[in-house]
């Protein structure tokens, strides 16, 4: 079954988009069935590729991809700007397209909030600067470091920002003058090929294609003598995967892998006002953030007014169907996740911890929504600590030293953020250089700007996005000497 085209024009302004039309555009009516993880209802219907679609999406690419590096950057600035004011044309209807697919609600942080990103980072990497740099110049020699296209790349991507994660991948790789075959994840394609559809009604024919599939379209993708570069966000063990199957063609990599961030709390903070901060830290998009805050050290002087800050704030955060408009927190994307929450909360349970509120599901109830669920009086070693949750369970650990709080958020073998809670900014900025981290935020957990370099420590992977290293990592370095 071949995938259906994402290349057509999107609507234009004498036509608006409507979230009909968009569905219509991606959906095969003998397809597979993407089904709404609060409801259960049928989204629409996808075809799934083979093997031969990605050989054929590639070689599409290959073949474009010439085209497309002559021209000038500033043609492919002004394309990626035209390219964010179709995806504002259509904000509304790919916003409910991905609330009914993902899950995530409409309001909060959630889905407008990320189809609003999506155009925004359209925009900042199209005023990222990334000038000529003369290296040696000393009248003898004169040599500059240039950086040119890598050729096609392959972005895959996850279920939990599926949009904007996309726009990650896609917005540097081409700029950059390369083009681009993307594999959504097989739990969230619609949303992403409606985005692609919208995008591709900018851009020239082939310079972007997408490729829906399962793991085995991800394999060929990664493996595939005509991708020159991987740009990877999921799990370490599927990273591990990709790092093996691109060694034969030695493809550069850019790996976002799993994450099990920690936030230590020190003990000069106001409770109350660091509550609400803490609380999305760890619950933007109902946990499922790899970069979001999933086990909290907090100083026993503290702990408790904490513990009781963070319930009150929980229990004034309304979850339900993302169309509802009141609700800010949704369902998990898939029952496989809802299983492994609810098995680490059990774990927590029958150790003897304390479930200060959640941990109580509806099983009765349609769609895959568990409980924002707060647990304290856990031991470090305790699984819901020591595994990554990806869902709306915080585990709260007590400390009395410092140093053990750093040590406990150092032992694991994940490091792609963490945070510092303090009211002394120097202070939680000593700490945070103490943390084996990829990002330490003061104040703050997980917040990224296009401007500002991200990327994962020890097994949560390696490479960085954003700004000015997000181009040179889609990108050639080439010296020029003479």
């Amino acid at each position: 079954m071949t995938t259906p085209t994402v290349a057509t024009p999107v609507d234009t302004a004498s036509d608006t988009p409507t979230y009909e039309r968009l569905l219509t555009a991606v959906t095969d009516p003998d397809g597979r069935e993407v089904l709404d993880p609060a409801t259960g209802e049928v989204v629409g219907r996808v075809a799934f590729g083979s093997a031969a679609d990605v050989d054929r999406a590639v070689a599409t690419a290959r073949a474009a991809q010439p085209a497309w590096a002559a021209r000038a950057d500033s043609e492919r600035i002004d394309l990626l700007l035209k390219a964010a004011d179709a995806i504002d044309a259509a904000a509304e209807p790919l916003a409910e397209l991905l609330s009914r697919e993902q899950g995530k609600p409409l309001n909060g942080p959630n889905a407008r909030f990320e189809v609003g990103a999506c155009s925004a980072w359209l925009r900042a990497t199209a005023a990222t600067e990334l000038p000529v740099e003369t290296v040696v110049d000393d009248g003898d020699t004169h040599a500059e470091l240039h950086y040119r296209p890598v050729g096609v790349v392959g972005a895959i991507g996850p279920w939990n920002w599926p949009m904007m994660i996309t726009i990650w991948q896609v917005a540097p790789a081409l700029r950059m003058g390369n083009t681009v075959v993307v594999k959504p994840s097989e739990h969230t394609p619609l949303s992403v090929l409606a985005l692609l559809h919208v995008l591709n009604g900018v851009l020239p024919a082939d310079v972007l294609t997408g490729v829906a599939g399962e793991g085995d379209v991800g394999a060929r993708l990664s493996s595939h003598a005509g991708v020159d570069k991987v740009m990877f966000t999921g799990s370490t063990a599927t990273g591990q995967a990709i790092i093996k199957s691109s060694a034969e063609t030695v493809k550069r990599l850019t790996l976002e892998l799993g994450g099990n961030d920690a936030g230590i709390v020190l003990p000069d903070v106001d409770p109350k006002a660091i509550a609400e901060g803490l609380f999305w830290g760890a619950f933007i998009n109902t946990g499922q953030t790899c970069a979001a805050l999933k086990r909290l050290y907090v100083h026993t002087d503290v702990y408790d007014e904490v513990c009781a800050a963070l319930v009150e704030v929980a229990k004034a955060m309304p979850m339900g169907r993302g169309l509802d408009e009141q609700n800010v927190l949704g369902p998990l994307q898939n029952r496989a996740q809802y299983e492994i929450v609810a098995r680490l909360v059990e774990a927590a349970r029958d150790s003897g911890a304390t479930i200060l509120t959640g941990g109580d599901p509806d099983t009765d109830a349609p769609g895959h929504f568990y409980p924002t669920t707060l647990v304290a009086d856990i031991d470090d070693q305790n699984p819901l600590v020591a595994e990554e949750q990806f869902g709306p369970a915080l585990p709260i650990v007590r400390y009395d030293d410092l140093e053990e709080a750093v040590a406990m958020a150092n032992r694991l073998d994940v490091g792609l953020g963490a945070s510092v809670w303090s009211s002394d900014r120097d202070a939680a900025r000593a700490v945070a250089a103490r943390l084996e981290a990829g990002t330490v935020w003061i104040n703050a957990h997980g917040g990224v700007h296009p401007m500002i370099p991200f990327g994962g420590h020890k097994r949560s992977g390696y490479g960085l996005e954003f700004g000015a290293e997000g181009l040179k990592a889609v990108a050639v370095p080439q010296v020029i000497n003479g």
